[in-house]
């Protein structure tokens, strides 16, 4: 597989714009071909506006990608048809916190039509993880049950980490779904480091959320220094997506800080497959363990790609319309974390075999 950029834009924030005015955080993409619509799921946990995510159209030339522009705007709803209430709302004492997610991935299911999607959760207020399927008007259509070694358990040092959890979702042909952490759980080990990589956990679900399998996916090394600010610096799977031919595209994104709160991005596309590699659905911690990761290798380097700008923070990949000589698009999205040095970057590439 070869990649080829074909176009690339932004989308503008644009505060006296009704669809536009708290537009950002865009972390999943996917594209119904039916309707011709590109659907954006924005990671704000409803401090902005309430949870969303944002229809749009791209349209295309000779060259490739022209424009994109936003058409539309729903607010996911829980489950009793109300928006999902700001993270920072106020509780009284002895309250739960508000189910405030942190939605990450989106999924088109072909089958239904219904958005499938992920929020992280929230370690340190004990919010759940969780994938749950909604209507195309927002409203809640159902959850996939969570394996318990997926889930948050503040008091425990185990489990998914905070703001490292349910990156990336795809949907295979039969199906099934495949649920990607952004990084080890607790007992799995550390991050990444600049020294060492480290293992995420994909898995593998049926429709009603039964495991079929769960591998080690081996994440790289942080691969540049931070310079500046807190000198912060992470790298971790933003996106999965499953190819044609059954493997997957896995999305790795890293941030280094420069400046105090102003980050660069190394982001690499990579394609994996679990032929082969240890089932680890029954392995308490990865850390130490006797087991065959999934094989990986890389597809391109994002900072090679030909892009005019920087590579800002990839975090959302899906499969576009069938260009004119019968080859595929994919299109990458970025999630501006909301900062005025961030912007929405858009990129569009060809795939030849």
């Amino acid at each position: 597989m070869r990649l080829r950029l074909i176009g690339e834009t932004t989308i503008p924030r644009v505060a006296t714009d009704p669809l536009l005015r708290h537009l950002g955080g865009i972390s999943g993409l996917d594209y119904d071909p039916v309707e011709d619509t590109w659907y954006l799921l924005s990671d704000d946990r409803s401090e902005h506006a309430p949870a969303r995510f944002y229809t749009a159209r791209i349209r295309w030339n000779a060259r490739g990608l022209e424009d994109l522009r936003v058409t539309g705007l729903t607010p996911l709803l829980q489950r009793d048809g109300q928006p999902y209430p700001n993270v920072r709302a106020p509780t009284r004492p002895g309250e739960p916190p508000p189910e405030s997610p942190d939605p990450e991935a989106l999924r088109l299911d072909p089958r239904t039509g219904r958005p499938l999607w992920s929020s992280e959760g929230d370690r340190p207020r004990g919010l759940q993880p969780f994938i749950r399927w909604s209507e195309r008007d927002g409203r809640f259509a159902g959850e996939l049950p969570l394996p318990e070694r997926l889930r948050v358990h503040p008091d425990e040092p185990r489990g998914a980490r905070d703001n490292l959890s349910l990156e990336g979702l795809a949907l295979a042909a039969d199906g099934s779904v495949w649920a990607s952490m952004e990084a080890p759980l607790i007992e799995d080990g550390e991050p990444p480091t600049r020294e060492a990589g480290a293992l995420a956990r994909f898995t593998h679900l049926d429709r009603q959320g039964r495991v079929l399998g769960q591998y080690a996916y081996p994440v790289e090394p942080i691969p540049e220094a931070p310079t500046g600010g807190q000198r912060r610096s992470d790298n971790g799977v933003s996106d999965v997506l499953v190819t044609p031919a059954g493997t997957l595209l896995v999305l790795e994104r890293s941030g280094r800080e420069v400046a105090e709160r102003v980050f660069k991005f190394r982001v690499r596309l990579y394609e994996a497959s679990v032929d082969g590699a240890t089932d680890v659905s029954a392995v308490a911690s990865l850390r130490d363990a006797a087991l065959v990761p999934m094989r990986k290798r890389l597809i391109l380097d994002l900072q090679a790609a030909g892009a005019r700008g920087p590579i800002d923070n990839l975090e959302g990949m899906a499969w576009g319309p069938v260009r004119p000589d019968g080859r595929r698009t994919l299109v990458m999205v970025a999630d501006d974390n909301f900062s005025p040095q961030q912007v929405t970057q858009v990129l569009a590439f060809e795939v030849a075999p």
